[in-house]
């Protein structure tokens, strides 16, 4: 018969205690698993059952905000975007910048500054 260590075996109060400690936001349940010397994983199982899980802890779950689109106030229209096409740019030093498909022409002058600059 092999010697090895003996298995721990955890009260019910215990598991539940280490369920609760785990949900401390800032601390990883890694960090409470090594505390007490008890296997992660078998810390995460616990976690996963009801008689263990905390109670008053609210599970973090999606929630849709009400969003409005609201026309800005006081600023210009957009530009319509240019017509299907293709435009050709010789920029300084050689280069040459190709545009195809549609393209904002006051998208397209901020971008020429840039490069330019």
């Amino acid at each position: 018969m092999a010697q090895g260590r003996k298995r721990r075996v955890w009260s019910d109060e215990e598991k539940r205690a280490i369920c609760v400690q785990t949900r401390v936001p800032g601390v990883s349940v890694s960090q409470f698993a090594r505390r007490y010397n008890a296997n992660t994983n078998l810390v995460f199982t616990w976690l996963r059952d009801p008689r263990f899980a905390p109670d008053n802890v609210a599970e973090e779950t999606s929630t849709f905000l009400p969003v409005e689109i609201v026309a800005e106030r006081g600023g210009r229209e957009p530009a319509a975007p240019a017509l299907d096409g293709r435009i050709e740019i010789d920029l300084v030093g050689g280069h040459r910048l190709r545009v195809t498909g549609c393209y904002d022409p006051d998208t397209l002058a901020r971008l020429l500054r840039g490069l330019s600059s």
